[in-house]
């Protein structure tokens, strides 16, 4: 299985590139992992409610030129279903089982992510009700795809 990481925008900062180096190399013993990063489109505060949407959408056309048919499509969503590190684990040991090839995590811009990004989730999963900065939830998703697998080998290092 191979985990794609799709994201809108770059990261800036040093400290959450550090941090998103450390947990890949930490992922490489598990699973092929990698991260795109998709142009972010300038979202002033004075935007429309229609010109907020049309930032989306092309954000959104972005993403999933990089998302082939058979992929298996995660999106990170404020509305997704909330869940412990236990049950992620067994989400991902799934995917393994059933031999799914790619899974894909999408991390939305500032604004979220278009309705077509939504219809072709096949799963949206909410890591909070509170909203994170793109950069800072590369590192905790791959903080927890790491802590699922160490919970598959019975590894204490998720407690």
């Amino acid at each position: 299985m191979k985990i794609k990481i799709l994201v809108v925008g770059k990261v800036k900062e040093s400290y959450f590139r550090q941090g998103i180096e450390e947990y890949k190399k930490r992922l490489s013993s598990y699973v092929k992992c990698e991260i795109f990063s998709v142009k972010e489109e300038k979202a002033p505060q004075t935007l429309s409610l229609a010109e907020e949407e049309q930032v989306k959408e092309k954000e959104g056309k972005a993403l999933l030129r990089q998302v082939n048919e058979k992929d298996e499509v995660v999106l990170l969503d404020i509305q997704g279903e909330s869940m412990d590190s236990v049950k992620f684990s067994k989400i991902l040991k799934n995917y393994g089982i059933q031999g799914t090839k790619n899974v894909i995590f999408i991390i939305g811009g500032s604004l979220g992510v278009s309705e077509e990004v939504r219809k072709r989730a096949n799963r949206r999963i909410s890591f909070s009700k509170m909203t994170f900065p793109h950069q800072m939830m590369q590192v905790i998703l791959l903080e927890q795809i790491y802590r699922g697998y160490r919970i598959m080998e019975n590894h204490p290092y998720h407690k």
